[in-house]
């Protein structure tokens, strides 16, 4: 006889311990407890935070306390729970809580299958720390719901400018929120993105970081802040923040996780004019006084007053009352300076004073000059700013043209000779400049040689694939240049060089940039291309129907897209002896039928979102021709800005000015005029010249070139 299936036991149903309010004097701290070090840290702040929310948010957990016979005593112990026992053992003895308060507790059931050990090592090794991202977030929703941020900060025991930091995080952008939650960025990433309050600007600045090796907190700053000035630049200092907000200027917030960051000014354009005009009351106030020019300058070029002769005025001598307020000033300052000799770093207040003690000094020493009139009449003043912000003039500079000649007897013109001290000995009023040449043209450093052939190479990598894009759109100029490609051939003209590839092999680049395919062009002939290869029938059988039927609009927009991939408007170094190289003469006319191409084509590479960085071009060339391009977009004022930095950091910084400005290289422009480029069957020659700089010799080309003179043609 079969035995019958024995039926599995169910698990048996949990059965939570009951919680119980339990008079304090009735429990004591448990030897159960596992935490025995540093058993106070901390107990004065939750006591703190219990007495200002007059409640416990988490209850104690006790066991009953048995006598030796097994009997419930009547008492209880807690293992998990003594921080908050010694906390409310203080607030009775603060008497803010009665000794016979009720606590509320969960008393550990009689059959419990777990020791007392047990549930305290279980209740401070399971406990998760609050991520930061919730910390923000709550701290956010405190203020918002009425909290002021010393209050916040002052029930969590920590300082304003932390939770000031914290609400600052909560507002960047949710999206770099979930970034930053999923470990993909850190904290210091998140505090660099508070530097601009926009979340669509601080997401594109992300994209454009986020898959780079090269993502430190001060490139992501850096971004953000890049058409800003910082409020610590002495045109803002200059200005004063008030000025400018009262002009209407706007200004982003406060940086709070660096101490040397006050925020930065939006309007640079504003702030500029608002510099000029200052700037010209000051020249005006000068001029006034009668000199003959006054050149008023943000910055005052290197070397400015070069060949200049300086007169030297006379100071009213000090009064008593001064005397004696220099003298006192000296003698504080040595003997700070004798005090603190021995330190490594002064203090931070002695610091400021002596910082202060100069300052007064030198008002003693930079007391406005006593010119004689006649002097006056002939001299200038340049006006500026320093480092500081503050207003620098300075008086009595003669140039050598206005010299005053000498008499037949030898002596200069007397005062009286001058009518009007406000007047330039020829009649003329005092010349004022602002922003203005220097008085003695700078000379160059290097001679700006022809660009490197690699970079050119590049470039017009750039322009082929743009002009790819401009042709593939414009379908009546796709069919000439096709027309045209074909009437040559057919009544046998020459085709050398041709910038139209008629069997629509696809022109390849050896040489490129890493932005080559980034660009706007390149994707929307990426974009271009797939869209038609999915609307081809997947049947090469089927394709000459499928031609057949199309509407004449789509025929023609077909046309100039396949044609788009024949246009080759690279650059390359002419090598008539190799199979795959090509003539001077080749190379003139390839040039010229892209000018032409890209000149119906209303081609121009600013609009079609070109832009010099130091990736593409300022980085790849000599400090002459970073300087060139700055002075042909933006004039002589800007290019003082960076004449005097560094190679590196001139072409970062070229790279900010130039951004849309509509600078384009020399190898991206249009030629003038379109130079002829037929020539007869055969014919090698001809007058179409090569663009200047490409003209002579490059020490970089040749090194580029060596051993591979064909190395930057393209394949096709």
């Amino acid at each position: 006889m079969a035995k019958a299936a024995k039926k599995k036991r169910a698990p048996a149903i949990i059965v939570f311990s009951r919680a119980r309010d339990i008079p304090f004097n009735h429990i004591r701290l448990s030897e159960a407890n596992v935490r025995q070090t540093g058993v106070e840290a901390g107990v004065d702040h939750l006591a703190r935070d219990i007495d200002r929310r007059e409640d416990l948010i988490q209850g104690l957990n006790v066991r009953v306390v048995l006598d030796a016979d097994g009997n419930e005593t009547g008492d209880f112990e807690t293992p998990a729970g003594g921080r908050r026992y010694r906390s409310i053992a203080r607030l009775v003895e603060a008497g803010r809580f009665p000794a016979d308060g009720l606590v509320p507790c969960i008393v550990k059931k009689a059959d419990a299958k777990t020791s007392a050990t047990d549930d305290s090592l279980a209740e401070n090794t399971f406990r998760l720390a609050l991520h930061p991202l919730d910390q923000f977030k709550a701290f956010q929703r405190m203020v918002d719901g009425g909290m002021s941020t010393e209050e916040v900060a002052s029930a969590y025991f920590t300082s304003q400018r932390y939770v000031d930091q914290r609400l600052a995080l909560a507002k960047v952008s949710p999206k770099l929120h979930d970034v930053y939650a999923q470990d993909a960025m850190t904290l210091a990433m998140l505090e660099a993105f508070t530097a601009h309050p926009d979340h669509a600007r601080q997401e594109q600045v992300w994209e454009a970081v986020k898959q780079s090796y090269y993502r430190e907190p001060s490139r992501i700053r850096s971004m953000l802040t890049e058409t800003t000035v910082a409020a610590s630049d002495k045109r803002a200092l200059f200005v004063g923040i008030d000025a400018y907000m009262a002009a209407g200027g706007q200004v982003l917030p406060r940086y709070l996780f660096d101490d040397d960051e006050n925020g930065w000014l939006e309007d640079v354009a504003l702030l500029d004019r608002l510099v000029a005009e200052k700037l010209k009351v000051t020249a005006d106030e000068v001029a006034a006084e009668g000199w003959k020019w006054v050149n008023a300058d943000l910055e005052l070029p290197y070397g400015h007053d070069h060949g200049l002769r300086a007169i030297t005025g006379t100071f009213a001598p000090l009064t008593k009352k001064e005397q004696r307020q220099r003298e006192k000033l000296r003698e504080e300052q040595e003997r700070l300076e004798t005090e603190y000799a021995e330190y490594d770093e002064l203090p931070d207040d002695i610091d400021h004073r002596l910082g202060e003690i100069e300052k007064q000094l030198d008002v003693f020493e930079r007391r406005p000059a006593i010119y004689n009139s006649a002097e006056i009449a002939i001299a200038g003043a340049f006006v500026t700013v320093d480092e500081d912000g503050a207003l620098v003039v300075d008086r009595g500079w003669v140039r050598p043209e206005d010299e005053q000649p000498e008499t037949v007897d030898g002596n200069a013109p007397q005062d009286d000779d001058v009518a009007d001290d406000t007047l330039a000995p020829d009649g003329k009023r005092t010349v004022v400049t602002i922003d203005g040449q220097p008085a003695e043209p700078e000379e160059e450093e290097e001679i700006i040689k022809p660009l490197p052939e690699r970079l050119v190479a590049e470039l017009t990598a750039h322009r082929t694939v743009a002009l790819s894009d401009a042709v593939g759109s414009h379908p009546h100029i796709a069919m000439t240049a096709l027309l045209h490609r074909l009437v040559r051939d057919t009544f046998k003209r020459s085709t050398s060089g041709s910038a139209v590839q008629v069997s629509m092999r696809e022109v390849y680049f050896r040489e490129q940039g890493i932005d080559l395919k980034d660009s706007a062009y390149a994707k929307s002939v990426s974009e271009r291309h797939a869209g038609w290869k999915a609307d081809l029938p997947a049947d090469d059988d089927a394709l000459w129907d499928w031609l057949d039927v199309l509407d004449d609009a789509s025929r023609m927009a077909l046309l100039a897209h396949c044609v788009s991939f024949g246009i080759n408007a690279l650059y390359e170094r002419p090598n008539p002896m190799s199979a795959t190289g090509i003539s001077e003469h080749g190379l003139r006319t390839r040039m010229a039928e892209a000018d032409r191409l890209a000149r119906v084509t209303g081609l121009d590479m600013s609009d079609a979102g070109f832009r010099p960085t130091v990736a593409n071009y300022l980085g790849r060339v000599t400090k002459p021709r970073i300087l060139e391009a700055v002075h042909e977009a933006l004039g002589e004022e800007k290019v003082r800005l960076i004449d005097h930095l560094k190679k590196d950091d001139m072409a970062r910084e070229a790279e900010r000015l130039l951004a849309d400005t509509g600078w384009l290289p020399e190898p991206l422009r249009l030629i003038a005029e379109a130079p002829a480029v037929e020539t007869s069957a055969g014919q090698d020659g001809g007058d179409v010249a090569l663009p200047e700089f490409l003209a002579g010799g490059d020490e970089e080309a040749a090194t580029d070139a060596i051993d591979d003179p064909t190395v930057l043609a393209a394949a096709e």
